[in-house]
C-alpha cells in the first residue's frame, strides 16, 4: 500500500464537516467550511505576507478610534483564534483532522476587517482521538507559530499574549467536548497543556503556563496569565474572573 492508498483511505473514513459540526456545534461550520463553498475567500497566506495583516488591522481599527492598536489587534486576533481552535478541537474530537496549513487554506473578512470564515482544501482525513498534546502539535506548527509571529512583526503585539490568546479558545474547546468522568473537584480536562513544558513532538510548548486554576472563597477560577489589552478598548467588556489583572476582575 503506498502512501497515497492510505491518505485515500483516511480521508474515506472521515465523517464530513456537516455531520462533524452539528447539533450544539453546527456554528462551527459557519466559520470553517471548504475553500470552494467560501465566498469571497482569499489565500490566507495572502493575508499574512506583505501589507495584508496591517492593512486589514487599520480597517478594524476604525471602528476604535483613538485606541492602542496594540489592544487593536490582540482583540482581532481573539476573533482569529476561536473561529480556528474551537472548529479544529471539535472535528478532532470526532476523529478527524483538519487541513490547517497557512499555505493551503483561505480567508473571509466581514467589512470591518474581523475574520467571518476559514476556508479548507479538502474535509480532513481520519485521525484517532488523542491526548491533547498530541491534537494541538500540527496546528501549531502549520498555522498558530506563523500567524502569532506576523502578529509581533507587523503590529508589535507579544507573542505570549498572542499564544495566551490562543490558548484560551483550545481550552474551552477541549473542556466543553470532554466526555470523561470528572476526577476531583477540579476537573479540567485541558490541563496537561498548561502544565506540560513540551507538545507530544517534543517541541516546546508555547502554551505553557498561559492558563491557570486558582481556588478563591471556594470557588475554581480559570486565568490568563498574560492580560488581552481589551480594557484599552472603550465600549469593549472585560472578560471578568478570566482576567490577568485582578483590579478589572469585577468590572
Amino acid at each position: 500500500m503506498t502512501s497515497v492508498d492510505t491518505m485515500q483511505g483516511a480521508r474515506a473514513f472521515a465523517p464530513g464537516l456537516k455531520a462533524i459540526f452539528a447539533g450544539e456545534h453546527a456554528w462551527c461550520g459557519e466559520k470553517m467550511m471548504l475553500s470552494s463553498e467560501l465566498e469571497g475567500a482569499i489565500p490566507l497566506r495572502d493575508l499574512l505576507s506583505g501589507d495584508g495583516l496591517r492593512d486589514t488591522l487599520e480597517r478594524y481599527a476604525a471602528h476604535h478610534p483613538g485606541a492602542d492598536r496594540r489592544a487593536v489587534a490582540s482583540y482581532w486576533s481573539l476573533y482569529y483564534f476561536s473561529a480556528l481552535n474551537i472548529p479544529y478541537v471539535v472535528a478532532r474530537r470526532a476523529e478527524t483532522r483538519l487541513p490547517v496549513s497557512i499555505d493551503t487554506m483561505t480567508i473571509a473578512l466581514s467589512d470591518d476587517g474581523l475574520p467571518r470564515a476559514f476556508g479548507l482544501p479538502d474535509e480532513g482525513e481520519w485521525s484517532e482521538d488523542c491526548d491533547l498534546l498530541d491534537v494541538v502539535a500540527p496546528l501549531v506548527e502549520t498555522h498558530l507559530a506563523p500567524v502569532v509571529n506576523a502578529l509581533k512583526e507587523k503590529t508589535g503585539i507579544a507573542t505570549r499574549l498572542a499564544w495566551t490568546n490562543a490558548a484560551v479558545y483550545l481550552d474551552y474547546a477541549f473542556n466543553t467536548t470532554d466526555r470523561s468522568q470528572p476526577e476531583g473537584d477540579d476537573h479540567w480536562p485541558s490541563r496537561p497543556l498548561f502544565h506540560c513544558p513540551h507538545l507530544a513532538n517534543g517541541n516546546r510548548n508555547p502554551f505553557h503556563g498561559c492558563l491557570r486554576h486558582d481556588v478563591e472563597a471556594d470557588a475554581i477560577h480559570c486565568r490568563r496569565k498574560v492580560c488581552c489589552l481589551r480594557y484599552m478598548l472603550p465600549g469593549i467588556p472585560a472578560c471578568g474572573e478570566l482576567c490577568a489583572l485582578p483590579e478589572l476582575r469585577k468590572q
